[in-house]
């Protein structure tokens, strides 16, 4: 399993908008193949900033097959806007 991970900051005063978009976004993340599971948290100090965890069975799967698939583009579209700066996005694996 490869765990992807990503700090989501949002532009200040868009959070419920955000929140509203992210769920139809999941929707489509979930149909891609490869994809285990999806986490999204708020933090408490930084109300504007997210925590974004995605489970794929490889790399691969969230690399090419999300990112290069028919999914994504409706993905950017509804969430790519709200970010301020672009995230940095890191993949990680168990020990």
């Amino acid at each position: 399993m490869i765990l992807e991970v990503a700090a989501l900051d949002v532009r200040p005063g868009l959070e419920a908008d955000f929140e509203q978009a992210f769920a139809e976004a999941r929707g489509l993340i979930a149909q891609s193949p490869g994809f285990a599971s999806l986490d999204l948290r708020r933090s408490v100090e930084q109300p504007s900033r997210y925590l974004l965890l995605v489970e794929w069975e490889r790399l691969e799967d969230h690399t090419v097959g999300f990112r290069q698939g028919p999914l994504y583009p409706r993905w950017k579209a509804l969430l790519h806007h709200f970010y301020d700066p672009f995230p940095v996005v890191e993949h990680y694996r168990a020990l």
